[in-house]
């Protein structure tokens, strides 16, 4: 081999790796400016994320739950398709929970809740005790939780 086929040989090789350099580069630049936008959208995410759970913390505790969360959204739904009002077992069946004891109280309380977080629901007028039964909460017909 003579010094000039050499000599092209790696002006060859040193175009290549100049071209594959400079794809590199133009890859990072734009890597670069995507990885700078998805850290924006996370450190934006977070602040959304904290600012939420701070203005959210008193509308999600036990005394005062909120009508937002999904069980509450699902009574609701089934009391909008029976405005004349049901029975917390009722909307126990038509939401296809088991309507043990458990279940049912646990309808009842939210349908408590929903109506008025503060008031008992024996003095609330939102709630009318069964006829035949008297003023037993056992026997509340929500009829108002949809208004």
């Amino acid at each position: 081999m003579n010094l000039p086929t050499v000599l092209d040989l790696i002006a060859d090789r040193e175009t290549t790796a100049r071209r594959h350099a400079d794809r590199l580069r133009e890859q990072i630049t734009t890597l670069t400016g995507e990885l700078a936008r998805l850290d924006g959208e996370l450190a934006d995410l977070a602040t959304t994320r904290t600012t939420l759970r701070t203005l959210a913390a008193a509308e999600f505790t036990a005394d005062a739950p909120t009508i937002a969360s999904a069980p509450y959204q699902q009574i609701l739904a089934v009391l909008r398709a029976e405005p004349a009002g049901m029975r917390a077992k009722s909307i126990c069946l038509a939401l296809g929970v088991e309507p043990s004891p458990k279940h049912v109280e646990g309808t009842r309380a939210k349908l408590k809740r929903m109506v008025n977080p503060t008031s008992s629901p024996k003095t609330s007028p939102e709630y009318s005790p069964s006829p035949r039964n008297g003023p037993n909460t056992r026997n509340l017909v929500c009829a108002s939780a949809v208004e």
